[in-house]
């Protein structure tokens, strides 16, 4: 009891000298104190960080951006240069088909020069192959013509008949040699 009373004395002296002597009213002070101090602190640093992350944020979204036109422009490029490539493709076949146009229409002039060739030397070879069997021919005739009138003349030819041709011949002579 006796220390209930001296809390109870000491408390009621507390209200009795006022606020500041209380020990409650100097903690919350000490707290809102700490509070200001720190607090702005904290509240600087907190704003800090997110400045920071607010600043990293934006870095990579500028580098994004970056990132993006970089590859907007190798896209566009590179569809400069499919189109190039597929103008010089197209340009390239068009030649191609141009030469081949050429070199057909050359081995068409070429094969047609050389069956003309060939057809002449045939038909020439059929010329001669003919005037050769028409020469034979007429050798054979002729002599077919002499041994049948050598056969004839030795038939019917007597010794006074044929000193009277080679009589009449050798008259004839003169003048077929004028």
């Amino acid at each position: 009891m006796i220390a209930y009373a001296a809390d109870n004395a000491t408390t009621a002296a507390a209200e009795n000298q006022g606020i500041i002597h209380d020990p409650t009213f100097w903690v919350a002070l000490a707290f809102i104190v700490f509070f200001i101090l720190v607090g702005k602190k904290l509240y600087l640093m907190a704003g800090s960080a997110l400045d920071d992350r607010s600043d990293a944020i934006r870095a990579r979204l500028d580098e994004a951006d970056k990132l993006r036109e970089e590859a907007q422009e190798l896209l566009a490029a590179n569809k400069r240069k499919q189109h190039e490539a597929e103008a010089e493709a197209k340009l390239f076949l068009e030649r191609a088909k141009e030469e081949a146009e050429r070199v057909r229409e050359r081995l068409t002039a070429e094969m047609e020069r050389s069956l003309k060739r060939r057809q002449q030397l045939a038909e020439d070879r059929i010329a001669q192959a003919e005037a050769s069997a028409i020469d034979e021919v007429r050798d054979m005739a002729t002599e077919i013509a002499l041994k049948a009138s050598e056969k004839i003349l030795q038939d019917t030819m007597t010794a006074t008949k044929a000193n009277k041709l080679i009589d009449e011949a050798i008259k004839e002579l003169p003048g077929k040699f004028h």
